[in-house]
């Protein structure tokens, strides 16, 4: 049994969601001796080198960074080891090679965000919205070598309402997460917390594991003969990023925002119409689409009326 302040933790993370981790971290007091993010990147105007939000973070509260290309490098190996890390943990991200996860003596714990074992894998957030789900979760578990499959140590379900998005449900979950992570590292101090294996949790109903594998542009394209309820959760779930789309004359529209209406359809799926003014709706197999905010192809995002005002249709 050890006190929590008194772990040596190194953390691992990359993008945005990870920064609400490592500041409960902080904040909670906990000892991280190492941060292990991406390496900077060229992106933006001008290509400029960009850093991960996680290396923001961490020059911004003076901790110590490694930002290796490759994980398996031995000098990265070696400087690891010197951190003597008694536990890792990671928040969205890379593959970990087993000799980096299996490093430390209490093991590495993995945030994930769904409620394990549904929506193993790259997107979970995504899949969930797309696939109508009603809520979800995080859940912190060690890792081995399958992905997402390690023993759980805690969960935390919240709801998702029938109008939020992706970006939506990734904010509420990353503060969820942080909280629940602070929680599973004083249990694993204490010795109070035990892990079990993902096959004793009840949520795969009817022996059905959803997947969330890596969302793709062919994902992302709107099938129109689909009812509008799976048009509706495609777009919600693809919503900010990396948006459901359609052609519109030929040019890829990203739709961010919609409203949905059942009702006998006289066209065509996937034929538009509009009154040039204040809707732009596309037609489904059982209704229709109303488009609220998008963005055509080489143009900003704009809402449906500012587009409609300057949008001349062939």
């Amino acid at each position: 049994m050890k006190n929590y302040n008194s772990l040596r933790i190194v953390f691992m993370g990359t993008p945005e969601f990870a920064v609400a981790s490592l500041d409960a971290l902080v904040k909670a007091g906990c000892n991280i001796v190492g941060v292990i993010t991406a390496p900077d990147k060229p992106g933006g105007r001008g290509m400029q080198l960009q850093q991960s939000a996680v290396k923001i973070y961490a020059v911004e509260h003076n901790l110590n960074i490694l930002q290796p290309e490759k994980l398996k490098n031995s000098e990265f190996i070696e400087e690891l080891k010197s951190l003597h890390a008694d536990l890792q943990i990671v928040v969205a991200f890379r593959m970990l090679p087993e000799i980096v996860w299996n490093m430390p003596p209490m093991g590495t714990v993995n945030l994930h965000g769904s409620l394990l074992p549904q929506y193993r894998g790259a997107a979970p957030i995504n899949w969930a919205v797309i696939n109508g789900e009603k809520e979800t979760g995080v859940t912190t578990f060690k890792l081995k070598h399958e992905i997402d499959t390690g023993d759980i140590l805690l969960q935390e379900s919240f709801p998702i309402a029938a109008d939020e998005n992706a970006g939506d449900v990734h904010d509420k979950m990353k503060e969820i997460g942080a909280q629940l992570l602070v929680k599973t590292i004083k249990g694993l101090a204490d010795g109070s917390l035990k892990e079990s294996p993902q096959s004793e949790y009840a949520n795969i109903k009817n022996g059905i594991l959803k997947h969330a594998p890596k969302i793709h542009t062919e994902t992302c394209m709107i099938d129109w003969d689909q009812p509008i309820e799976n048009i509706y959760n495609l777009i919600r779930g693809l919503s900010p990023y990396p948006a459901a789309f359609t052609l519109l004359n030929a040019k890829k529209l990203k739709i961010f925002t919609v409203t949905k209406e059942a009702t006998k359809v006289e066209t065509a799926p996937g034929a538009y119409s509009t009154d040039g003014k204040t809707f732009l709706k596309f037609a489904g197999s059982n209704g229709y689409i109303f488009l609220k905010e998008i963005q055509l192809e080489g143009k900003r995002k704009m809402n449906i009326d500012e587009f409609l005002r300057g949008y001349r249709f062939a």
